[in-house]
């Protein structure tokens, strides 16, 4: 498996990437990309001009493939993270995961195509859970009725 990413930069930033892989190597052409302690938000550099870029998971994860042959592909990776490059200007996203994806399709897939967390309240979870961990420890529920072993049967008269 080789390592992979996805790299998401403005239309003029991505004209002159084109531009600078076309071109002969040069010593004066660089392209960087240097992240903070925090690994979410960091710089991407071409030449001497640098924009402010972030890292987000995608929703799901996106397989990549090769081919050598143009007919047989190969996978090759696994990625589930984006790093999306920005204009000085724009503002920094305040979320950690990208809903969108890729591609219009998958716009905002994790509510349309995931099943939603169920609603449960949490003072019932936290009940329950005290009350199993009190039974796994050898003690009983606190919360609970004993019914006689006649009251829990329907008896019939005679």
């Amino acid at each position: 498996m080789e390592e992979q990413f996805i790299l998401r930069v403005p239309p003029s930033v991505a004209e002159r990437i084109e531009r600078l892989l076309n071109e002969s190597p040069s010593d004066d052409k660089s392209l960087d990309l240097s992240f903070s302690d925090n690994g979410r938000r960091g710089t991407f550099s071409i030449g001497d001009e640098q924009f402010p870029a972030s890292l987000f998971d995608l929703p799901c994860i996106v397989e990549s493939h090769k081919t050598y042959d143009d007919s047989v592909l190969i996978k090759t990776a696994d990625v589930g993270q984006m790093i999306m490059v920005r204009n000085e200007g724009d503002p920094a996203p305040e979320v950690v995961e990208y809903r969108h994806g890729l591609t219009p399709p998958m716009r905002d897939a994790r509510r349309r195509r995931f099943r939603r967390e169920p609603d449960l309240n949490p003072e019932l979870v936290r009940r329950v859970e005290r009350d199993l961990l009190n039974i796994m420890h050898g003690g009983t529920a606190e919360n609970f009725d004993i019914l006689p072993v006649w009251q829990t049967h329907l008896t019939f008269a005679e």
